[in-house]
């Protein structure tokens, strides 16, 4: 007999309640997944994926669905709002997405990215923050930086950071030090851009918090950093105003060249 499967949890987050509805839809209509996959244009065990949470809908299958079973724009609505909000399992995507994007841009104002950093200097901001288990917690972020930069493919890498970023001795001079040597180092590789916005540009969009976009094989999507957790965002709108904002915060950055130039300026005043 075939595996039966338990619906996902509807309480859990919007994507849920989405993948629970269209199950429950399905089989009321008594339709298999085959079948389903007919009306939204895709393989059979799409259809199964969607219905466990490991792939989503996109607009046009909504519209699809709504046009097929005549519910008004309900899964067009639905995706719009589970699109909009804050699913449980956003940390898993974010990795997921993360580790084989074409193209990753990033803002951080207060301190050095993570795919940036050295073991110390992460570890350092780990014992000052939240984590509960910092060698574990050290282990996953180390795990996920060497995926991002240890790929034969590694993808391209744009970096904006505030000039104060590089005047903060976290972990003490020997870690500061030692972050800015490798900062120098990777400012060397091909595939990295990184640029300072000297504090004399005074106030820009960034003030707002940190951002990525990450450039997958077919769209965009992207992270807005906060206190207790970000963000992720795959509403296409959405991530193209985000895509505005880094490029105004770049506007405000020093070139290449000269924000080379300030990363040594600050690793002469830590030796």
């Amino acid at each position: 007999m075939p595996i039966v499967r338990e619906p996902l949890d509807p309480k859990l987050s919007l994507w849920h309640f989405l993948a629970y509805e269209l199950r429950y839809e399905r089989e009321r209509h008594g339709l298999s997944l085959t079948q389903m996959g007919t009306v939204i244009n895709a393989a059979r065990s799409t259809v199964s994926n969607i219905e466990a949470g490991r792939r989503k809908i996109d607009d046009r299958q909504a519209k699809a669905i709504d046009g097929t079973w005549g519910t008004g724009r309900l899964f067009e609505l639905l995706l719009w709002y589970a699109q909009t909000s804050h699913g449980p399992d956003w940390g898993r995507t974010y990795v997921r997405y993360e580790a084989t994007a074409e193209m990753i841009k990033i803002y951080h104002g207060q301190a050095i990215p993570g795919v940036l950093q050295t073991d110390d200097y992460t570890r350092a901001l780990l014992q000052v923050g939240s984590a509960t288990d910092v060698e574990a917690e050290l282990a996953e972020r180390i795990a996920r930086k060497r995926a991002v930069l240890d790929r034969p493919d590694p993808p391209f890498i744009w970096i904006l950071m505030d000039e104060s970023v590089l005047a903060c001795p976290v972990g003490g001079p020997d870690v500061i030090r030692e972050q800015l040597r490798h900062l120098r180092e990777l400012a060397d590789r091909p595939n990295l851009i990184i640029r300072i916005i000297p504090t004399s540009a005074g106030a820009h969009q960034g003030f707002d918090g940190p951002i990525r976009i990450i450039s997958l094989d077919t769209r965009d999507v992207a992270y807005s950093g906060a206190q207790n957790g970000g963000r992720l965002i795959e509403d296409p709108a959405e991530v193209k105003q985000l895509a505005v904002k880094f490029d105004r915060i770049g506007a405000k950055a020093a070139s290449e060249d000269g924000s080379r130039a300030l990363i040594e300026q600050y690793l002469e005043r830590f030796s």
